[in-house]
């Protein structure tokens, strides 16, 4: 069967969903069973829609094919380029707040995070006034294209890109052959098995041994982009308790934080308040933007919802940043209880939103990620 090595891939991958260690419940496995299948369709997405002499940009990580703590305000685009051959990436900047492009020399694995051979953003492209533009490179080695469009505002007009060997542009790849589909289908399997061993292992160097309901001080993210910081954490809250996170208005074009579940994925940021960014967040009138984690609603614009996730991951990212960030640039971190966040919150009756604002708040993502991924 060609589709052996694919089926055999699903159920070693299954293996490993199911055998997680953190799993405490039902709900953890379902939502592991859900990211596996995500994971399904994005494999057999790369691995049957690519050609490697007629390449072109696939993005596969969205809000249905998770992966490594993906980020609500960002578009991911890729591919693969092989060395000696020239490409040009052309497109459209829109009016999002950071395009970012990166050469990775591999893929990430369950035991190497590969280096960066080339990251930078498009302040270095020469963009015409209509706001195309062009960008030709030859990689010294077989590497992998990541192309990163960040939103710090949902309503912005996302822009347009490709990518062409120069070499084979304008001519097509041959008719399938036996091979070509079975090597397709191995492809797939093999991709599938490591994705998923992976983002397992990911959060255990750069997450896990943190002491839990802390954050680090901004520092660059791991992986190699040119501008971006990150604080991260992992958290341990019951039901009855609250996280206040506080942190100062920032000079950094993008501010993002999110939560994660200890499948290293986002939670539902379509339906749920699971991400606030530079502009969803209310600052108050001291310059500060204070964030309240928890199950239950406090009653406040800046609640973000767990989702039943009593255990999970904390990120902060400020991008297109054009210093070095400090601890002073980062926030810090209480744990209360759920009772006493009013008093906690200096500006309280300011951060109030009734039941009415919070569904049209709601309401809003929905329109604006769906405007986002067809738009």
């Amino acid at each position: 069967m060609y589709a052996q090595p694919l089926t055999d891939a699903i159920s070693e991958a299954e293996q490993l969903v199911r055998e997680a260690s953190f799993i405490e419940s039902e709900a953890d496995l379902l939502e592991g069973l859900q990211y596996l299948a995500g994971c399904i369709a994005a494999c057999t997405h790369v691995a049957f829609d690519y050609d490697r002499d007629h390449p072109f940009l696939h993005s596969g990580t969205g809000p249905f094919t998770k992966m490594g703590l993906d980020n609500p305000d960002t578009m991911y685009f890729g591919t693969r380029v092989v060395a000696g051959h020239e490409y040009v990436v052309t497109g459209t900047r829109g009016t999002t707040t950071d395009v970012s492009f990166q050469l990775l020399g591999g893929e990430y694995t369950d035991e190497v995070v590969p280096d960066s051979e080339t990251a930078f953003d498009d302040r270095k492209l020469d963009i015409a006034a209509d706001g195309t533009f062009e960008w030709r490179f030859t990689p010294d080695s077989n590497a992998q294209l990541v192309i990163r469009e960040v939103y710090n505002d949902w309503s912005a007009q996302r822009g347009s890109f490709a990518i062409a060997r120069t070499d084979t542009a304008g001519t097509a790849p041959p008719p399938l052959t036996k091979e070509l589909i079975e090597r397709r289908y191995a492809t797939a399997g093999k991709q599938l098995v490591q994705r998923v061993r992976t983002w397992l292992q990911f959060p255990k160097w750069f997450y896990d041994n943190l002491p839990v309901n802390t954050l680090t001080a901004p520092r660059l993210t791991p992986g190699g982009l040119a501008t971006q910081y990150s604080s991260v954490g992992h958290y341990d809250l019951p039901p009855d308790q609250a996280l206040i996170l506080t942190l100062p208005v920032t000079d950094a074009p993008y501010l993002g934080f999110q939560l994660g579940s200890l499948w290293y994925i986002s939670l539902d940021y379509i339906n749920h308040q699971t991400s606030l960014n530079g502009t969803q967040a209310q600052a108050d009138p001291d310059g500060k933007i204070r964030i309240v984690v928890a199950d239950q609603s406090p009653g406040v614009a800046n609640w973000i919802e767990t989702l039943g996730h009593r255990k999970g991951y904390l990120q902060f990212r400020w991008q297109r940043v054009s210093r070095q960030l400090t601890e002073a640039d980062g926030p810090t971190l209480e744990l209360v209880d759920l009772g006493a966040v009013p008093d906690k919150l200096p500006y309280f009756e300011q951060n109030k939103i009734s039941d009415d604002d919070w569904r049209e708040r709601i309401a809003l993502r929905q329109k604006l990620i769906g405007n986002r991924m067809v738009g």
